[in-house]
């Protein structure tokens, strides 16, 4: 069983919870200071920083604005194209967000492999292609390390590392540290709690998020996009899902992570739809009180 009291104090959030995410075209965003105040009243200590804009992108405007609220930086969700020969403009972007993160006082460069800037239909890497994203992503940490950050490698649906099998391929090729994500890898056919008992030493940051599996299928299958699949109910709070959460994290305790637990249920919010007004707090109220009566 984890230490709740422990749990407590590495418990952040993430925007898109409250439908601020990366992803071009996703949603309506929320308005940061109520999303800020929303995370602050339920106890978390932390936030990522969400998509570009979201929040200052000044480190001291943005330690300022997070200071308010009692809440610091953990890091951020960094997508990036790494399977070319080249790096290319991803190396610009990887100095902005690690500049950007370290000068906030945030530790975790999440990085996420795109197809494209635009979040292009992903393609099956051949050999050239792992061996460009290996030596590509060796450079990103470097990058991040120059700065003191840990590269953590995220499992995302609609990226390169996707299914059981990327994510297999990935752990094989690719010597990076890693961050679970209960949700994002039932969602690509993975077991989040195997993950964690087979991998537990590599991962250094951890997304909790729960997943209706029968939704999850449709994903899987092609039938639903992952937008349209969340807006129907994909993520539900921890402790309703199929993902394992509670177990995934007796696994994580078991191979002495204590990192950050950053809580995550994705949310697409349409113009007009009635959860702008009514807002993911009740879920991510319910999500905490599930980790904190694991005590």
């Amino acid at each position: 069983m984890v230490n709740t009291a422990a749990v407590s104090e590495r418990l952040a959030g993430a925007p898109i919870s409250w439908g601020a995410c990366e992803v071009p075209g996703w949603g309506v965003m929320p308005d940061p200071e109520r999303v800020l105040a929303e995370m602050a009243s339920v106890g978390l200590r932390g936030t990522e920083l969400g998509p570009p804009g979201f929040f200052p992108a000044d480190p001291g405007a943005l330690r300022e604005t997070l200071g308010r609220h009692d809440l610091q930086l953990v890091g951020a969700f960094v997508p990036l194209v790494l399977h070319h020969p080249s790096l290319g403009d991803a190396a610009r972007l990887a100095r902005e967000a690690s500049t950007l993160l370290a000068g906030a006082g945030a530790r975790m460069f999440v990085l996420s492999i795109v197809e494209d800037e635009g979040w292009g239909e992903p393609t099956d890497l051949d050999d050239d292609g792992w061996r460009n994203l290996v030596a590509n992503v060796k450079a990103v940490e470097a990058i991040a390390a120059g700065d003191g950050l840990t590269v953590a490698l995220h499992p995302h649906v609609g990226t390169l590392v996707e299914t059981d099998e990327q994510v297999r391929l990935a752990l094989e090729r690719v010597d990076v540290g890693w961050c679970l994500d209960t949700g994002h890898l039932l969602i690509g056919g993975a077991d989040p709690v195997a993950f964690v008992r087979d991998h537990g030493d590599r991962i250094v940051h951890a997304h909790l998020k729960d997943v209706d599996t029968t939704i999850a299928a449709r994903v899987r299958s092609g039938e639903l996009s992952f937008q349209a699949a969340t807006k129907l109910g994909l993520f539900v709070p921890l402790g309703r899902g199929d993902a394992g959460v509670a177990a995934a994290m007796d696994e994580l305790a078991r191979h002495g992570y204590d990192g950050w637990l950053v809580l995550e249920q994705d949310t697409a919010i349409s113009e007009g739809d009635p959860e702008a007004e009514r807002g993911p707090l009740a879920d991510v109220t319910e999500s905490v009180a599930f980790l904190e009566s694991r005590g």
